[in-house]
C-alpha cells in the first residue's frame, strides 16, 4: 500500500535524521524521538508438532545360517556380501556318511516289510487250523502278536528312513530368506555340526528395514493428555499409519518415507524411554543395520498456535519472553534532505510479555500461550533501540530473509553520505 510504503520509507530515514543531530547528542543533546524496528503481526494457524527423535536401523528379518548336519564342509557357494534368494544353496557338507545312513535305513525298511509279510502269511495259515482245533490257541495268539510287532517295526523303519532323508538334506545348506549375506564364519574343510549347530553365516533382509525409535515416556504421556483434552489434534495418519521421515547425521533427509508400526507397551526402567518401531523402504540398500539416524515423527497438531521467528523470543531459566508493541500516537521526524519537511509517523511503545513455547517449527517457535492474534511482535532492532534508549519505536513490517533494520538504516544513511550514530560501516551496533 502507498501509506505503508511512506511509513516504511520515513522509518528507514529515522536514523539518518538522528545522525544529523548525532553531534548535538554527543555534546549533550536529547535522544532521537523514535527508531524503526522490524515487526510481524501474530496470526493463529494450525501447526503440526514434529518430534525429532533418535533411532537405530535394524534388519526386518535376520536368519542365522547353521549347520544342522555333522560333517566336513566341502564348498561355499556364495559371494560374501552379496544378495541371496530364499532357497539358494549356500554351503555343501560332505553327504557320504549321511547317504550311507539313508541307504541303511532303506534296507531296514525292506527287512521289516519282509518280516511283516512272513508273519502275515503265518497268521493266514494258522487261522483255519485254529478253527479246526488243529493248533493250540497259544500258538495262534503268538503268530498274531508277531505280525503286529512286524507291522510296528515297519512304522519304525519308515520313521528312521525319514530321519535319514532329512539329515541327508541338511548336507545342502540353503538360505531360508531373501536378503544380503555377510561373511562366511567357517571355511572349507572345517568340521561343522559336531555336537552343536555350528554358525556358518548370517542373512539379513534390509528392504524394508525397521527403525527403532526412542522417545521419553513423559513426552508420550504429555501427547496423550493433550489429545484427550482437545488442546492437540491427532496428526493426519496418526497411529499405526503415521508417516516417519528419516534424517542422517549431516542433516540430509532420506528420500523414502516410512510408516509407524507400533509403540511398545513398556518403559525402559534405566532410561525412562519408550520404543517405537517404523518400517522404512530401503530399495537401494542405503540404510544399514546398526546405523544411527534421526526420525522425524508427526504425532499431533496444535489447532490455534502462533509462529514467531526464533530471534524474537528470549529464553532464560525464568521463562520465555518476547516484546510486543502497543500504539503510542505519532512522532514527528525531522526533515530528510535540504527540501524535506517534518513528517508525522505512527509510533509505539515496547512491552515485554511472558509466553509459553511448545516447540520448534522450522526457524520459528510455536507459541501456545501469552500471545493473541493481531499482536505486533518485535523481531528486529533490539540492539540499537536498547543502546540509544529511545522511548518509542516505529513499526516496520519484517519479512524472513531481509537485511536487519540496522543494515537498512546504514544503507539509508550511506545514501546521504552519513552513518548512524552508534553503528559501524556494516550497520551493526558498536
Amino acid at each position: 500500500m502507498v501509506v505503508k510504503g511512506i511509513v516504511t520509507s520515513v522509518a528507514l530515514a529515522a536514523v539518518a535524521a538522528c545522525q544529523q543531530g548525532g553531534q548535538q547528542q554527543a555534546a549533550g543533546g536529547g535522544t532521537p524521538p523514535a527508531l524503526p524496528v522490524g515487526v510481524i503481526q501474530a496470526q493463529v494457524s494450525p501447526v503440526g508438532l514434529s518430534q525429532n527423535l533418535p533411532g537405530r536401523v535394524e534388519a526386518s528379518r535376520v536368519a542365522e545360517i547353521r549347520a544342522r548336519a555333522a560333517g566336513i564342509l566341502e564348498k561355499r557357494l556364495f559371494k560374501e556380501g552379496s544378495d541371496v534368494k530364499a532357497g539358494q544353496v549356500l554351503f555343501q557338507i560332505d553327504p557320504a556318511p549321511l547317504r550311507a545312513a539313508y541307504n541303511s535305513a532303506q534296507a531296514a525298511l525292506v527287512r521289516a516289510q519282509t518280516a511283516e509279510k512272513l508273519a502275515a502269511q503265518k497268521v493266514a495259515r494258522y487261522t483255519p487250523l485254529m478253527k479246526a482245533n488243529a493248533i493250540s490257541k497259544l500258538d495262534y495268539d503268538n503268530a498274531v502278536s508277531a505280525q503286529r510287532q512286524a507291522a510296528a517295526d515297519i512304522a519304525v523303519a519308515r520313521a528312521n528312513l525319514k530321519t535319514a532323508q532329512i539329515n541327508l538334506s541338511y548336507a545342502t545348506v540353503t538360505s531360508p530368506i531373501s536378503g544380503r549375506i555377510g561373511r562366511a564364519l567357517v571355511t572349507e574343510g572345517a568340521l561343522v555340526g559336531q555336537g552343536a549347530a555350528t554358525p556358518l553365516a548370517t542373512v539379513q533382509q534390509i528392504d524394508p528395514v525397521y527403525v527403532n525409535i526412542t522417545q521419553p515416556a513423559s513426552a508420550v504421556m504429555k501427547l496423550r493428555q493433550g489429545l484427550a483434552s482437545g488442546k492437540l489434534k491427532a496428526a493426519e495418519g496418526h497411529g499405526e499409519s503415521a508417516s516417519v521421515r528419516i534424517q542422517f547425521d549431516d542433516g540430509t533427509e532420506y528420500p523414502h518415507k516410512g510408516a509407524l508400526l507400533f509403540t511398545d507397551l513398556t518403559v525402559e526402567e534405566s532410561t525412562g524411554q519408550v520404543t517405537l518401531r517404523a518400517e522404512v523402504p530401503n530399495p537401494d540398500g542405503t540404510l544399514l543395520p546398526g546405523m544411527y539416524v534421526r526420525a522425524v515423527l508427526d504425532q499431533a497438531a496444535i489447532p490455534d498456535a502462533i509462529l514467531v521467528p526464533q530471534q524474537a523470543v528470549t529464553r532464560t531459566a525464568q521463562g520465555d519472553t518476547l516484546t510486543i508493541l502497543e500504539p503510542a500516537g505519532t512522532v514527528t521526524m525531522p526533515p530528510q534532505g535540504p527540501n524535506g519537511k517534518p513528517q508525522e509517523v505512527p509510533a509505539a511503545t515496547r512491552k515485554q510479555v511472558p509466553v509459553q513455547i511448545s516447540g520448534a517449527h522450522g526457524a520459528n517457535w510455536v507459541v501456545v500461550g501469552g500471545l493473541k492474534a493481531g499482536d505486533q511482535v518485535m523481531v528486529d532492532g533490539f540492539q540499537l533501540v536498547e543502546m540509544l534508549r529511545v522511548p518509542k519505536v516505529i513499526p516496520v513490517p519484517w519479512k524472513p530473509g531481509q537485511p536487519p533494520v540496522s543494515q537498512q538504516q546504514a544503507a539509508q544513511g550511506g545514501a546521504q553520505g552519513q552513518q548512524p550514530q552508534g553503528a559501524d560501516q556494516h550497520g551493526n551496533s558498536k
